[in-house]
């Protein structure tokens, strides 16, 4: 008969996608993972496979977090142009314990690993299309609303909008100047006018 587990998987897995965010792929060894989430050897290949197994769980996890988190912050009622500068500024902030310096895991992933993995440039381009889909929902509203003019291109400058968001997230990891980065995110949210 099987041993009950002695740990909260969802918990181990969320140290585990803490550990890869703040680290990288690389630079995190089988024993860091161990340590933080607070298992064993056995119990962590039982439960999640290897290394690349733990991590694909981790940045599925990272996913679906992020999404909601930024779903949530282009629904909030409120005009869709405050919508998209709260979400760019939270790109840039530490509110909820958010931690900027560490960048995207999903754009790490892409910049440190998808050149070599095609899985995972798969995973990370569908994560940004994702991305971009919901900016463009939230720019089609603000048209429907009459707040943004109908003659934009919402596909275009939601692509726009999500690429930048990368190169945001990737600038955030060299700790830049908040003033700075507070006027690209202005020339960004311009893209509406």
């Amino acid at each position: 008969m099987a041993r009950p587990r002695e740990f909260d998987e969802q918990q181990a897995l969320i140290k585990a996608m803490e550990l890869f965010w703040h680290k990288g792929y690389e630079a995190t060894s089988i024993s860091d993972l161990t340590e933080a989430m607070g298992i064993q050897r056995p119990s962590l290949y039982g439960t999640f496979g290897g290394k690349e197994e733990l991590f694909q769980a981790a940045i599925r996890k990272y996913a679906e977090l992020s999404l909601a988190y930024i779903r949530g912050k282009l629904g909030q009622p409120t005009s869709a142009r405050e919508a998209i500068r709260r979400y760019l500024i939270g790109i840039t902030s530490a509110e909820g314990g958010r931690r900027p310096e560490w960048g995207c895991l999903c754009v790490n992933a892409m910049t440190e690993l998808a050149p070599h993995h095609s899985n995972l440039a798969s995973f990370t381009a569908e994560f940004q299309r994702n991305i971009t889909a919901i900016l463009k929902e939230t720019i089609e509203a603000g048209i429907r609303q009459g707040e943004l003019s109908s003659k934009l291109n919402a596909a275009s400058i939601a692509a726009a909008l999500s690429i930048a968001a990368v190169g945001l997230a990737v600038t955030m990891k060299g700790r830049p100047d908040h003033a700075e980065i507070g006027q690209a995110i202005d020339q960004m949210v311009h893209l509406l006018d």
